[in-house]
C-alpha cells in the first residue's frame, strides 16, 4: 500500500498549527487528503508577529538580517528602504539553482505541509495572505516542481525551497492533475494572482529544513512498513528453511533486554502462531545467523526507526527559519535553527539500519537457494537445465552492495559556502536523497527474498501458521509458483508491487 493514495476530494479540515503532531498524523492527513486550515489562535499569532515586525521596520534604522540587509556574507550590506521588498523577490529568483531529478510529489506535498506549519507558529513575521496562498497550493494539489540537488542542508534548504516558492510569484512550474505546467496556468484555474513579497517573506520561505524534513518523515513512515513486512517475509524463510523456534523464546530477550529485540521476537512468534512445523523442528542443532539472529538484527533496526522518528517529530513541531521574532519579548533574534545537523545524522543512521535489513535478507535468500535442508538447488526442478532463482540472489547482492555505498554518512562532510560566512554545513539534503534510495532498494531486496521464500515454502509444504497461509494465498494471486525457468524480473516487480500494496499494519493489527 502506498502511503499516499491518488489525490481525492478533500474529506475534512485539519488545523495545521495545532501542537505536538507526529509523523503518523501527517501520514493520516495525507492519506485522507485533508484540507489544511488555520485556527483563530494561529491567525492571531501570525498577525501580531507581523504587526510587531512592521512597527520595528518603521521605527528603527537598525539592521535586521534579511529584512533590511543582504543575505549570507552580504549580511552587513544595508538595503535602501525603497528596495527591501524587491530584495525578497530577488532572493527567490537568485536562489532557484536546483538541478538533478524532480522531487517526488509525495515529498513536495509534505514540504508544503511543513512550510505552512512552520510559518503558522507566529515567529516568522510573514503576512497572513502569504500563508493562505501556500494553503491554496496545498489544498488544491498544485505542487511546485523542485529538484533534488542544490541544498547544503545548513542555511535552510535554500535551493529546493526557492523552487517551492517560485509559483507564489508566478514563476516556475508545477505538477497539477498529473501534468507539469507553468505556475501561472495553474493559478488561473483558481483565479489566483502572484503575490508581491514583502519584507522578511522571501527569507522566511527559504530558511528552513522542510526539504530534509519531508524526506525524513516520508522515509520514517516507509521504514516502519519495511520493518513489519521484513518480519513477515523472514517468517516465510524460517519455515521454508526448517528453522527452530528457540532463538525467539522470551527468555533469550529477557537477559538482553533491548526493546527492539524483544519486540521482534514477539512479532515473529505472533506471525507463526499456530504453526506445527516451526515449533517442532528438531533436525538441526542451530540455524545460520541470518535466521537465528533475526531478533537482534531486525530489532536493532526497529530501535533506530523509533529514535529517528522521535527526532523528526521534534522537527515537525519546530520553527526553523531565521531570524525568529518574539513579539511578546520584544526581540528579533538571528540564530541557526535552519541548520540540519540533527536531521542529517538521523537520516544517516536510518540509512545504515535499513541497509542491514537488506543485508540480512539477502543472506537468507542465499541460504534458501543453496540446496541445503531438503531444498533443491536454486529452488527449481531439474537444476542444470533450469537455473531457477540463481540470479535473483545476484540482483539482491548487487543492491545490498549499493546500499553499503549509499550508507556512507553525509553528515560527516562539510564545505565552506557564502564567502566563509556559512562555514559549516550539514549535508542533510544529500543524506535525505541517499536515504530514499536505500528505502527503495530495501523494498526490492525484500521482494526478492519473498519470491524465493514463497517458492521454498511451496516446495517444503510445512504445516505453517494461519497468518502465513493467508499471506501466501494473497501473494500467489500476484506471483505463481515456478515449475521451470521464466523471466524473473517480471515476478520481482510483481513482488515489489505486492509489498507496496499490502496493508501490513492492518494485517498485523499494529496500532502506531
Amino acid at each position: 500500500m502506498n502511503l499516499l493514495k491518488p489525490f481525492q476530494e478533500m474529506s475534512q479540515n485539519f488545523s495545521i498549527a495545532q501542537k505536538d503532531i507526529n509523523s503518523s498524523i501527517i501520514r493520516d492527513v495525507l492519506l485522507n487528503n485533508d484540507n489544511v486550515i488555520l485556527s483563530d489562535a494561529a491567525v492571531s499569532d501570525i498577525m501580531k508577529c507581523r504587526e510587531y515586525l512592521s512597527q520595528r521596520v518603521a521605527d528603527s534604522s537598525d539592521p535586521i538580517y534579511g529584512v533590511n540587509t543582504g543575505f549570507g556574507s552580504l549580511c552587513n550590506t544595508k538595503i535602501n528602504v525603497n528596495d527591501i521588498e524587491k530584495l525578497q523577490t530577488n532572493l527567490i529568483l537568485s536562489h532557484a539553482c536546483g538541478t538533478g531529478e524532480i522531487v517526488p510529489c509525495e515529498i513536495v506535498k509534505i514540504m508544503l505541509f511543513l512550510k505552512i506549519r512552520s510559518l503558522s507558529f507566529g515567529y516568522s513575521g510573514v503576512r497572513l495572505e502569504l500563508i493562505n496562498m501556500l494553503m491554496d497550493y496545498y489544498n488544491n494539489n498544485i505542487l511546485p516542481i523542485i529538484y533534488t540537488q542544490g541544498s547544503l542542508g545548513a542555511s535552510g534548504d535554500l535551493a529546493p525551497l526557492a523552487h517551492l516558492s517560485l509559483p507564489l510569484i508566478g514563476k516556475g512550474e508545477v505538477l497539477f492533475q498529473n501534468k507539469i505546467i507553468p505556475s501561472l496556468k495553474a493559478m488561473s484555474q483558481f483565479k489566483l494572482n502572484p503575490i508581491y513579497l514583502s519584507f522578511k517573506e522571501g527569507l522566511a520561505l527559504l530558511n528552513g529544513t522542510q526539504f530534509m524534513s519531508a524526506y525524513g518523515v516520508w522515509c520514517v513512515l516507509e521504514a516502519k512498513k519495511i520493518f513489519y513486512i521484513s518480519n513477515i517475509i523472514a517468517s516465510l524463510s524460517l519455515e521454508s528453511f526448517s528453522c527452530k523456534a528457540d532463538p525467539f523464546n522470551e527468555l533469550i530477550s529477557n537477559i538482553r533486554p533491548h526493546a527492539g529485540q524483544g519486540y521482534t521476537s514477539k512479532l515473529i512468534l505472533k506471525i507463526l502462531k499456530g504453526s506445527e512445523s516451526f515449533y517442532s523442528n528438531k533436525k538441526y542443532v542451530q540455524d545460520p545467523y541470518s535466521f537465528r539472529c533475526i531478533p537482534q538484527v531486525h530489532g536493532a533496526t526497529f530501535d533506530v526507526i523509533n529514535h529517528v522518528d522521535a527526532i523528526f517529530n521534534i522537527e515537525i513541531n519546530s520553527v526553523t527559519d531565521n531570524p525568529s521574532i518574539f513579539f511578546d519579548e520584544d526581540k528579533i533574534i538571528s540564530g541557526g535553527n535552519f541548520h540540519g545537523q540533527p536531521l542529517a545524522m538521523a537520516m544517516d543512521y536510518l540509512a545504515i539500519s535499513l541497509s542491514e535489513l537488506g543485508n540480512i535478507s539477502e543472506r537468507r535468500t542465499y541460504q534458501l537457494i543453496s540446496g541445503d535442508r531438503d531444498l533443491p538447488p536454486y529452488l527449481i526442478d531439474n537444476p542444470g537445465l533450469n537455473s531457477g532463482m540463481m540470479i535473483s540472489q545476484y540482483t539482491a547482492a548487487s543492491i545490498v552492495s549499493q546500499n553499503k555505498q549509499l550508507s556512507t554518512p553525509s553528515s560527516v562532510d562539510s564545505i565552506v559556502s557564502s564567502n566563509g560566512q556559512e562555514d559549516h554545513v550539514s549535508m542533510g539534503a544529500n543524506a535525505a536523497t541517499k536515504l530514499i534510495q536505500v528505502v527503495n532498494n530495501v523494498k526490492t531486496i525484500l521482494a526478492i527474498e519473498l519470491l524465493n521464500a514463497a517458492q521454498a515454502i511451496d516446495i517444503i509444504k510445512p504445516n505453517t501458521s494461519p497468518f502465513i497461509k493467508s499471506f501466501l494465498t494473497k501473494y500467489r494471486k500476484s506471483v505463481p509458483f515456478l515449475n521451470e525457468d521464466d523471466q524473473l524480473n517480471i515476478y520481482i516487480k510483481s513482488s515489489q508491487e505486492f509489498i507496496s500494496n499490502f496493508d501490513v499494519l492492518k494485517s498485523l493489527d499494529i496500532n502506531d
